[in-house]
């Protein structure tokens, strides 16, 4: 048995602790705030954000065996690593760490195929953070010596985040940019690839974590409204929908993204391949007995 320490408890480190939870004696991991944190089964939580942490975190991180860090970059930087940076280096115990990035870094390829070997040149000021922080994490572990392996995760969905709660809480948009595609992927697979890189590390690792199928949003709406028997929202040209500058800059950027080497390298068979695997699984659990 080992000791995992998780930065940023979101949901794809709930799922991975759902898979890998009894795998480990000891997972602590960090939220911002405390007493907003739902638990989780076997997870010891702790406090982090940009005025501080809970000071037993210094120790768990130098005894750790397995870090997986899930927190994003600021303006600032990574946060990550600037409190915790010499103690990550420091680690004497630590067997592979991992490090949570986006398909972003790729910026825009007009609809293209992308793979790992595709240079990272982001398209906007969020995506340059991240490949900031991603060079960061690789040159600490390049002086170190550390098992880094980076994950460039697609648009995240599972049971918390997916067009059938987006229909029910009649957020839902079928938004038409002709071309437009996006892949995305299910918070089981990203557990299942972190997984599978555990058992089988290859530090200095770069993988993307995608579904096989980059599509058109709209159609992913639509396929949720037919689960749920629902007419679709009514399609609204991209020029006059109503976004955020967060939403709209994921319109700015046109890719597909390869999911090969997640595949072939790491043995992995995507739980839910595409969207409609991954909204049946979930419409099918959210049903009443």
């Amino acid at each position: 048995m080992s000791s995992l320490v998780i930065f940023g408890l979101g949901q794809s480190a709930r799922a991975f602790v759902g898979r890998v939870g009894g795998q480990y004696s000891s997972i602590i991991a960090t939220v911002r705030d405390t007493a907003m944190a739902k638990p989780v089964q076997g997870v010891e939580i702790m406090g982090f954000n940009d005025t501080g942490f809970d000071p037993r975190l210094t120790q768990a991180v130098c005894d750790a065996d397995v870090i997986l860090c899930s927190v994003p970059p600021d303006a600032e930087g990574d946060p990550v690593l600037e409190w915790f940076g010499d103690t990550i280096q420091a680690a004497t115990t630590l067997k592979w760490l991992g490090y949570l990035s986006t398909i972003g870094v790729y910026g825009d390829h007009q609809g293209g195929w992308v793979d790992e070997t595709t240079p990272a040149v982001a398209g906007n000021d969020r995506s340059h953070r991240r490949v900031m922080a991603e060079q960061m994490w690789q040159a600490l572990a390049q002086e170190a010596g550390l098992p880094l392996h980076i994950f460039r995760l697609a648009g995240i969905y599972g049971p918390s985040q997916n067009a059938l709660v987006q229909l029910r809480r009649g957020t839902a948009k079928r938004v038409i940019k002709p071309g437009q595609v996006f892949n995305r992927i299910h918070v089981d697979d990203i557990a299942q690839v972190l997984e599978a890189s555990i058992r089988r590390p290859r530090p200095m690792a770069i993988y993307n974590v995608t579904d096989s199928d980059p599509c058109p949003p709209q159609d992913v709406v639509g396929f949720a409204a037919e689960l749920m028997g629902l007419a679709p929202p009514p399609e609204v040209p991209f020029e006059q929908a109503d976004f955020s500058e967060m939403a709209r800059s994921f319109y700015s950027e046109n890719k597909r993204v390869s999911n090969r080497l997640i595949r072939e390298e790491l043995g992995v068979n995507l739980l839910y391949p595409t969207y409609r695997e991954g909204l049946q699984a979930l419409w099918t659990a959210s049903k009443p007995v």
